[in-house]
């Protein structure tokens, strides 16, 4: 798969890497911008790319039957969603049981354009204590870049200030929404 990965992003696509997606078990791989549907397959295509496990997770009830095999097959993890759950302690436990989990997620928290990024990703990393890496879907380069590891700070707002230098002049799937 890796071979045909390959062949499909740098031949057929034409897109290229920039950076390299750094050597490490447990991180939060924060998605930027995400702005399509297709951002979802363009992540699958470029863990085989890079011959790296990513993961992601969902709602619990994606994960029963008949679906729930393929989508934890696909790197899912479930995760309770409900208002009376801490999502943020429940996915650092996640992190704590296993041995490879790097979790992708999108600041935005949606596919629309936001003013604001959702914190979560933050004070997951926060609290599991793993590095958050960046990685910019950029539509507009046809490319993929890929960050160092960043540990958070206390300064928060220092910190989100690095993040989105980082993706200075990325371009969404879907521009406007960039």
């Amino acid at each position: 798969m890796h071979k045909l990965a390959q062949f499909i992003y740098f031949r057929l696509l034409r897109w290229k890497i920039e950076g390299e997606f750094p050597k490490l078990n447990k991180c939060i791989v924060a998605v930027v911008p995400h702005t399509s549907w297709i951002d979802f397959f363009l992540g699958l295509l470029i863990r085989r790319v890079i011959n790296q496990d990513i993961n992601y997770i969902a709602k619990k009830s994606l994960f029963k039957p008949p679906f729930g095999w393929y989508f934890k097959w696909m790197g899912g993890a479930p995760i309770d969603r409900s208002k009376s759950s801490d999502t943020v302690t429940a996915i650092a436990a996640i992190f704590d049981e296993k041995e490879v989990f790097r979790l992708a997620l999108s600041p935005e928290g949606t596919r629309k354009k936001v003013d604001k990024w959702k914190t979560g990703f933050y004070y997951i990393a926060k609290a599991a204590n793993v590095p958050i890496v960046l990685v910019a879907f950029d539509y507009g380069h046809k490319k993929i870049k890929f960050s160092k590891p960043y540990v958070p700070t206390e300064d928060m707002e220092g910190d989100f200030k690095t993040y989105k230098a980082f993706f200075k002049g990325v371009v969404g799937k879907i521009p406007e929404y960039t």
